[in-house]
């Protein structure tokens, strides 16, 4: 009989710690492993519960539309990185997207069980005046329908208060204020800092007497033609402001500048409260703190204890997620189909939030391939950027023509310089009066660092096989033929830009060039100089581009072309939006651990690569050709 192996102490105890060890791992990984299927699980349920929950809507229900983050036209983030960030609670990157809010305002105009609706505008963050006039139009309908708006806010910008005026009721904290001040445009200028404290040379090389995008880097103050063009477009802008304000308060322009510029002593006579002072222009209707608003629509609506604010409603969330079940996933009608391009126009794949080359050829690709999409609107809000970018969409525009679909263009807020390139081609060109727009001219700009480096007492030298080697190093001194050679190109460019929207809107290049020259206009100067067809938003674009379809009303639908989520994408969202998802996600923080560590590090990563393919192409193009417009607000 084997008798057992007896080990000494000190063997024993490794053995045992082994043991020890090796059950925790075990332990460790049979937690992890059953915590996962667990959370499967409440992800499957979360989706399947979903479709069914959405609560019915209530007879005399106010909407109360309480947008937060800044106003967009596509949204920036993916659709896990929004539903993860709300889950918490993270409001730094919040969206709300254009056609959103306007759905939800057409919505509730012909919604019977919507009683009235509450504007609180406090979060929202306003992009240009050409998207909040679309805005207030629609609220302009809604108003027109009979349903009552009330326009609350615990103070007020001036971009913000175009939409509260169109309330039938303005009501403002007591403590609050709203303060129009007009409209200006400033920047910082650096040649003083380059050039004599760091001793960086900017070699500027533009087409276009107006093309002032790069001035800040090669002098000390705005150009006197830069100051021009913008106080023409400005003026014309605030003017309409004025206009707008002065309507929908039963007002007049002239009363509000005067208001305006008499401030100092408005507001002094008010004792410094700018809630009065705003009361006295008639600017606000009465000054109510939130709880006076919420006891005002519990009075006139129907009173709800379970509602946090009193009364029945529905949140603007909650009226989108019950829009969206409404509408059958197999509708088989035709379509027009609406691309939005939105941000800075960049070479290559981009994501959405911005304009690629490719990746925003690749959509107005995929509109012209399917064979249920007849028309297409293609929605621009963008300053421009690269040039070669530019081209490749306006030739997808052409080719969506070619193919027999019609394409029309709806301006945004922006739509200058490569923005205009993308759009020139369109069957018709709309924007609203407050758009900025033109700005056809075309800059390229080098800096040297030369002085920099002797400054430091680093210096550069080599050889090279011709007299144009290493000639774009910023190190070295730039050659006169070098710049030569740039503004060679950058003429060409113009000459392009020119010649194709000449031949676009059906004019001569001459007369393009007394309307192009980098000039910034509104919408309004715009279709005076024929670089727009009409006036409207998105709306009219989408009517226009189904007639020209032959698409009757009523029988094709609209739908947004975009890069698909992928499927992980959508599961994640539709569990990040549920309510199982909101707790696992927010209670017990999840994606406060995800967005800490994971995200900011495939941030890191994504901008790492993406500079590095930039830099890639960069240095296969030496000279690259820009248009692009600082024209904002």
């Amino acid at each position: 009989m084997n008798q057992p192996v007896r080990r000494n102490p000190i063997a024993s105890f490794f053995v045992g710690l082994w043991d020890v060890m090796n059950f925790t791992r075990r332990l460790i990984l049979n937690l992890v492993f059953f915590g996962f299927l667990l959370l499967l699980l409440l992800l499957f349920t979360a989706v399947l519960a979903r479709g069914n929950g959405v609560k019915p809507l209530h007879e005399r229900t106010t909407l109360v539309i309480a947008p937060e983050g800044k106003l967009v036209e596509q949204f920036g983030a993916d659709p896990v990185s929004r539903a993860l960030a709300k889950a918490v609670g993270d409001k730094s990157s919040e969206e709300v997207q254009l056609r959103d809010l306007l759905r939800a305002i057409e919505a509730a105009r012909e919604d019977k069980k919507i009683e009235r609706v509450l504007l609180d505008l406090n979060k929202l963050q306003p992009s240009g005046f050409a998207s909040l006039r679309e805005v207030a139009t629609a609220l302009q309908e809604l108003r027109a329908s009979g349903k009552q708006i009330v326009a609350f806010s615990e103070n007020l910008t001036q971009a913000q208060y175009l939409l509260a005026a169109q309330a039938n009721e303005v009501y403002l904290d007591p403590m609050g204020g709203v303060v129009l001040e007009g409209l200006g445009r400033y920047r910082q200028y650096f040649r003083e800092g380059l050039q004599e404290k760091l001793g960086v040379d900017v070699h500027l090389f533009r087409v276009g007497q107006y093309k002032s995008a790069a001035e800040p880097y090669i002098l000390d103050a705005a150009s006197a033609d830069a100051k021009e063009a913008d106080l023409f477009w400005m003026n014309d802008v605030w003017q309409r402001y004025l206009g707008d304000i002065a309507q929908a308060r039963k007002l007049t322009a002239q009363q509000i500048a005067a208001g305006i510029d008499t401030m100092p002593e408005g507001i002094a006579a008010a004792g410094g409260d700018l809630a009065k002072f705003a009361l006295q222009q008639k600017l606000v209707d009465g000054l109510k703190t939130r709880e006076q608003v919420d006891q005002l629509l519990t009075a006139r609506g129907v009173a709800d204890r379970d509602a946090d604010n009193g009364f029945r409603n529905v949140d603007f969330d909650t009226y989108l997620a019950q829009l969206d079940t409404r509408h059958s996933p197999m509708d088989s009608r035709p379509q027009v189909a609406v691309v939005v391009a939105a941000g800075e126009i960049s070479g290559g794949e981009q994501p959405a939030g911005s304009i690629g080359g490719e990746s925003t050829a690749a959509l107005l690709r995929e509109a012209r391939d399917d064979k249920d999409i007849k028309a297409v609107v293609l929605r621009v809000n963008s300053p421009g950027g690269e040039v070669f970018a530019s081209e490749q969409i306006r030739r997808e525009v052409v080719e969506l023509k070619a193919a027999g679909k019609p394409v029309v263009v709806s301006m945004g807020d922006l739509a200058a310089s490569g923005g205009y390139w993308i759009s020139m081609n369109a069957d018709r060109i709309y924007a609203d009066p407050s758009t900025i727009s033109g700005s056809i001219g075309i800059f390229g700009m080098i800096p040297n660092v030369t002085r920099t480096l002797d400054k430091l007492g680093v210096h550069t030298d080599g050889v090279g096989t011709t007299r144009f080697a290493g000639a774009f190093d910023i190190s070295r001194p730039l050659d006169p033929a070098v710049g030569q050679v740039i503004q060679s190109v950058i003429n060409k460019g113009y000459a392009d830009f020119t010649g194709k929207v000449a031949q676009a809107r059906h004019q001569s290049v001459e007369a393009i060039d007394q309307v192009a020259r980098g000039r910034v206009w509104s919408g309004a100067q715009a279709k005076e100089r024929g670089l727009v067809d009409a006036f409207g938003g998105t709306r009219e674009a989408v009517a226009d581009a189904a007639a020209r379809a032959k698409l009757t009303k009523g029988k094709f639908r609209v739908r947004y072309v975009e890069k698909a989520a992928t499927p992980f994408a959508q599961f994640m969202n539709g569990f990040a939006t549920s309510r199982i998802g909101a707790w696992a996600l927010g209670d017990a923080g999840m994606a406060r651990l995800l967005l800490a560590r994971t995200l900011p590090e495939m941030d890191t990563q994504l901008r790492f690569v993406e500079d590095a393919v930039r830099e890639g192409k960069a240095g296969g193009t030496p000279v690259k050709s820009l248009a692009y417009c600082f024209c904002g607000f």
